[in-house]
């Protein structure tokens, strides 16, 4: 499975990316591990994410909330998971 996930940064920021271990993608930004951008904004908190079948298919998700506004990735995240499938 794949994950197209957002987190919330100590600074109120979000952050979108995808993987293939959720928790462990999470356990890495945290460490500091991650995305660049995270790293100055520890520590981040999970507060959503989609499943999609393949890895195109999460990057996909992935660029298409990167396009969204502020607003509408807070509403995105006002709504929880939710499974994508193909």
């Amino acid at each position: 499975m794949n994950y197209t996930y957002i987190v919330e940064c100590a600074d109120g920021s979000l952050y979108c990316g995808w993987t293939k271990d959720l928790k462990k993608r999470i356990a890495d930004h945290n460490a500091a591990k991650g995305a660049k951008y995270t790293k100055a904004r520890l520590p981040v908190k999970l507060v959503y994410y989609e499943c999609a079948e393949t890895k195109e298919e999460a990057m996909s998700r992935e660029w298409h909330i990167k396009q969204l506004s502020r607003a509408e990735k807070l509403e995105l995240v006002g709504k929880g998971k939710k499974d994508r499938k193909a």
